[in-house]
C-alpha cells in the first residue's frame, strides 16, 4: 500500500537516536523506502547505518544545511509521491502509516497530514512538538490541540478524530512531494524551527488543506538537537517567526501585528532572562535584529494572496498568562 511512500529522516551526529529508534521505523515501514539524509555528521552515523542497517538508504549532504536546507537538499534526489519527514528521535507503533495514507485517498486538496504525537518519556501525555495538531492565534503564536505553550494535557482520546489543522509537525511531517515542491520546499534561511509551520501557512494561502489523523500515533523524546531551554532555539523561533508572519500575513494585520510582537517579544525577553536565563533576553534580541536583516528577502517571497481568516483563536497570549485558557 505504501509503495509511492518514502520515510525520511534528518541525521547531524544523531547515531544514538538512529541506534534506538530506526528498528521501530524499519519494522513498520511496509513497502516503504526508508532513507536518512546525513547533514554531514562528525560522528560514525554512515558507519552504523551501514553495518547494521544496510536497507537504509543514505543521501549525503556536502555540510549542515539545518533543518530546513537539509531536507531541501537531501530530498531532491528521493522520488516518491509522498515523503513522510521524521526526526530521528520517533518511535513509531505498527499502524501508523495506513490511517495516512487512507486520509489522503479521501481529498486531492490535502496537502500534509500529522499522526498524534505523544511523548516518548511519559505515554499518558501529548509531546510539545505537534500534540493533536497545530494551530495559530491571530498574533502568530503557534499552539496544539493538546498543547499551550508550555501546558500539555494527558492523552484521554479527546483527539482521536481526524480534522483539519493549521500545521502539521514537523517531526513527523507526512506531505505530497508535488506540494512540497510547489511551494520550493522550507525556507532554507530559516536553519531550523517553524519551517513546517511556514510551508503549511503557505500551502494554506495556496488553497491546499493540513490534516490530523488521532488514527495513527508516534511517540517523540523533543529536544534531541536542541532543548526548549536552549538559547539559540529562543533566537531561531523569534526570528523565524517574524519572518513567516511578514511572508504570510494579510494586509492590514500585517502592519499592527507585528508592531504588538515587538512590544510583546520585548516582554516575553524579561520573562525568558527570569525563568532560563540573561543569555535569553539576548536571544530575543537576536531574533529580532535576524528578523530585520531576513526582510529584503522576506518581503520576495510573499505571494499575491493571503488567507484573510488565518487564525483559530484570538489574543491566545492574554488568555493564557492572565485568564484561565490552559488547554
Amino acid at each position: 500500500m505504501s509503495e509511492n511512500l518514502a520515510i525520511v529522516i534528518l541525521n547531524w551526529n544523531g547515531r544514538h537516536w538512529l541506534e534506538k529508534f530506526l528498528p521501530s521505523v524499519i519494522q513498520y515501514a511496509k513497502n516503504a523506502e526508508v532513507y536518512v539524509i546525513d547533514n554531514c555528521s562528525t560522528d560514525d552515523s554512515i558507519k552504523l547505518l551501514q553495518t547494521q542497517f544496510p536497507t537504509v538508504k543514505i543521501v549525503l549532504n556536502d555540510k549542515n544545511y539545518g533543518f530546513a536546507g537539509g531536507y531541501n537538499e537531501g530530498l531532491r534526489s528521493i522520488r516518491a509521491e509522498f515523503y513522510c519527514l521524521l526526526n530521528s528521535d520517533v518511535e513509531v507503533t505498527e499502524n501508523w502509516i495506513d490511517p495516512v495514507l487512507n486520509l489522503f485517498k479521501t481529498d486531492s486538496k490535502i496537502a500534509a497530514i500529522q499522526p498524534k504525537i505523544l511523548s516518548f518519556n511519559n505515554h499518558k501525555y501529548f509531546e510539545f512538538a505537534g500534540a493533536g495538531g497545530g494551530l495559530i492565534d491571530n498574533l502568530g503564536y503557534p499552539y496544539c490541540r493538546g498543547r499551550v505553550f508550555d501546558d500539555v494535557e494527558e492523552d484521554k482520546g479527546q483527539y482521536d478524530d481526524e480534522a483539519e489543522i493549521f500545521w502539521a509537525s514537523g517531526c513527523c511531517l507526512f506531505i505530497r512531494s508535488k506540494d512540497f515542491w510547489e511551494q520550493n520546499g522550507f525556507d532554507a534561511r530559516f536553519f531550523a524551527h517553524q519551517e513546517e509551520i511556514d510551508l503549511c501557512w503557505r500551502l494554506k494561502n495556496s488553497g491546499k488543506k493540513i490534516y490530523y489523523t488521532g488514527k495513527s500515533k508516534v511517540y517523540h523524546v523533543g529536544g534531541g538537537t536542541l532543548n526548549k531551554q536552549s538559547p539559540q532555539k529562543t533566537f531561531l523561533n523569534i526570528r523565524n517567526n517574524l519572518s513567516m508572519m511578514l511572508k504570510n500575513l494579510p494586509f492590514p494585520e500585517l502592519i499592527w501585528v507585528l508592531f504588538l510582537r515587538m512590544i510583546l517579544d520585548g516582554a516575553a525577553s524579561f520573562y525568558f532572562a527570569y525563568k532560563n536565563g540573561i543569555s535569553h533576553l539576548w536571544a530575543v534580541l537576536r531574533g529580532h535584529y535576524g528578523f530585520y536583516a531576513h526582510i529584503p528577502g522576506t518581503w520576495k517571497l510573499r505571494k499575491e494572496n493571503q488567507m484573510k481568516k488565518y487564525y483559530q483563536t484570538k489574543w491566545l497570549i492574554f488568555k493564557h498568562f492572565l485568564g484561565s485558557e490552559k488547554k
